[in-house]
């Protein structure tokens, strides 16, 4: 069995991701060994985990991986912890568009997990009472915990709301004041991931594992993660490995932070040797490469410094083995990124703009490619403010609504991110044609 938690909210700003990743911190301080899971597609939030436990974070997202997958995955990455916390996304009971499928509610019931609900008291006391009380019976299938009480003004403050939440019988597992200490900064898409403030981050840890350990009742929590039965799914396997045949070059450091851990283990399962470079820094792909991944991350950032770079530029240009590249690898490969050199290994300019784009697709591939075949369906999510120009004559995938993609020989690139493991032919394909 796998004690397990999952840390929700009423709406997103209320600090769910400053309570779960303070708590991964405390109980892994305790000497816990603490998976870290992350409802929904985000990538940032999972760097922080993986900071506080020193394990990969994981995403649980039923949407881009089937629901059937949900447990599967959620044991696989909590193999060998005592412990596991989930972060939920945006309200508890928000999911893909109108409905509830994805939201953090869904993948709660499908880990049959306890949820702890973390509500801002700010401007409110007994106001409290009555929106945990709509949240705990708005849907009884869910095994509704305890609240913390988050951004708590002062002592007087947090005695009113306990008293208010004693009378509608929920536990408040923890009440934790206004603290500027643990605020990270944030950017046009979220927060800034670790890779780019490690030494700030760091400091961020130890403030808010301390706060929350002074803050909420560890012992309790322990106690309602140990109360998750057992699961009955059989934890997912990205198959038995196969002799190495090529090596895979990810591209990595400050400009591409966005990849889920599965990828790398399913191209190892492939035969791949997984091996990382950083576009910033390194001046030559590593030696041997037979395929190049190059997932999401900022290079409108680091657009001046990737720029600047200009032999690992010109060796990805001339590289002529596979490219798998998704939204920031798309703009690397593109001439121009806001009027800077990139590799110039599609024929399109790229540019920051100053609207969002973001959402779930329900992709059909409309054409073959080094990766996918004519009529495969793949769930993905776009999260950008950029364009490219010219946008695809003959996209790779269309969906209800749009279009998106490019494949020329062996490289493909979009602005859709996929989660492999939901789709693992995928790392199959990509090592038979680095073969």
């Amino acid at each position: 069995m796998v004690a397990r938690l999952v840390i929700a909210a009423p709406a997103s700003g209320a600090g769910k991701t400053t309570v779960a990743t303070g708590l991964m911190a405390a109980l892994t301080r305790r000497g816990m060994a603490v998976s870290p899971h992350k409802v929904g597609p985000d990538y940032i939030d999972p760097s922080y985990h993986a900071m506080a436990t020193g394990r990969p974070g994981r995403n649980l997202d039923p949407w881009l991986v089937g629901e059937e997958l949900v447990a599967p995955l959620f044991l696989h990455g909590a193999a060998g912890a005592d412990l596991a916390v989930v972060e939920g996304v945006m309200g508890l009971y928000d999911g893909a568009g109108a409905s509830e499928f994805a939201s953090t509610a869904h993948v709660a019931r499908l880990l049959d997990a306890p949820v702890v609900l973390v509500v801002d008291a700010a401007k409110q006391s007994r106001s409290v009472a009555a929106l945990v009380h709509g949240f705990a019976s708005y849907d009884t299938r869910l095994r509704f915990g305890g609240v913390i009480l988050n951004r708590v003004g002062s002592a007087r403050h947090e005695d009113l709301c306990r008293q208010a939440l004693a009378e509608s019988g929920v536990p408040v597992l923890g009440a934790i004041h206004r603290s500027d200490a643990v605020a990270a900064p944030s950017r046009h898409l979220g927060l800034v991931p670790v890779a780019e403030r490690r030494t700030q981050a760091a400091r961020a840890m130890d403030a808010v594992a301390e706060l929350v350990a002074a803050s909420c009742d560890l012992e309790e929590l322990v106690r309602l993660a140990r109360t998750a039965p057992a699961p009955a799914a059989t934890p997912w396997s990205p198959g038995p490995a196969a002799p190495v045949t090529t090596r895979v070059a990810v591209a990595g450091g400050q400009a591409f932070t966005f990849g889920y851990t599965e990828q790398a283990e399913l191209l190892a399962a492939a035969g791949a040797e997984v091996v990382t470079f950083d576009p910033l820094v390194d001046e030559a792909l590593p030696e041997g490469t037979g395929g190049v991944v190059i997932g999401g991350g900022f290079p409108e950032v680091y657009a001046a410094e990737l720029a600047a770079n200009e032999p690992l530029r010109k060796e990805v240009s001339a590289f002529g083995g596979p490219i798998s590249a998704e939204c920031a690898g798309l703009l690397y490969l593109s001439r121009k990124l806001d009027g800077r050199p990139m590799c110039g290994v599609l024929d399109l300019e790229a540019r920051m703009t100053g609207a969002l784009t973001l959402g779930y697709r329900d992709a059909v591939a409309v054409r073959d490619s080094a990766l996918t075949r004519t009529g495969e369906r793949y769930r993905g999510h776009e999260f950008h403010r950029t364009a490219v120009d010219p946008l695809p004559e003959r996209p790779l995938f269309r969906w209800r609504g749009g279009a998106d993609g490019f494949a020329e020989g062996r490289v493909v690139a979009s602005y859709l991110h996929l989660h492999w493991a939901g789709s693992p032919q995928l790392a199959a394909r990509f090592v038979e044609a680095c073969r």
